[in-house]
């Protein structure tokens, strides 16, 4: 696997080095060494997957507030996404900035989203799916969002929103 380096601190893009052969190519996407090497999470508690039929789906920004923050490693396991990630930590040198990455089940990549950051995408792709690997268990009461739209953001998602949750549309303006 190769770890590099984003503009958010303490988020990574993973990216598997394929080791091919005449039957296709094995990769590892996951290894708790290489994970420990650079203080990286290495226990996941939940493996969860995300299903968006039509392109131009939007999910998220979603986080869980503290005690209850969450590392996920996203992959898009079929299709293509807009993933972004803001990072909502007040003591960290990057807080309040944000950056968008295609994933793609071509590019095989995977977004290390650290605690303390809010997580969202947009499909690119009709029938895209993600699989989301999360170190601590959902805990509704705190659950928390921000809206794809805010301006303290001005994030500019790639397509029109075909499709969002009436949740994720109700998220108050950030406060930070």
């Amino acid at each position: 696997m190769r770890f590099v380096d984003t503009e958010l601190c303490d988020a990574w893009i993973v990216e598997p080095e394929p080791r091919p052969d005449h039957r296709g190519f094995f990769a590892r996407t996951f290894c708790v060494r290489e994970f420990t090497e650079r203080g990286l999470e290495t226990n996941f508690v939940q493996h969860s997957v995300s299903y968006s039929a039509a392109r131009g789906t939007l999910r998220g920004l979603h986080f869980q507030r503290p005690p209850h923050g969450e590392v996920k490693i996203v992959r898009c396991l079929r299709g293509a996404i807009w993933d972004v990630i803001v990072d909502l930590r007040r003591d960290s040198p990057t807080y309040r900035r944000w950056q968008g990455f295609e994933l793609s089940a071509d590019n095989r990549r995977q977004l290390y989203v650290p605690r303390g950051f809010a997580h969202g995408f947009q499909a690119l792709t009709d029938d895209t799916e993600l699989g989301y690997m999360i170190s601590a268990f959902h805990a509704p009461e705190a659950a928390s969002g921000l809206r794809h739209d805010d301006p303290a953001f001005a994030i500019p998602w790639p397509l029109p929103v075909a499709a969002i949750s009436a949740a994720d549309l109700g998220w108050p303006p950030f406060a930070g």
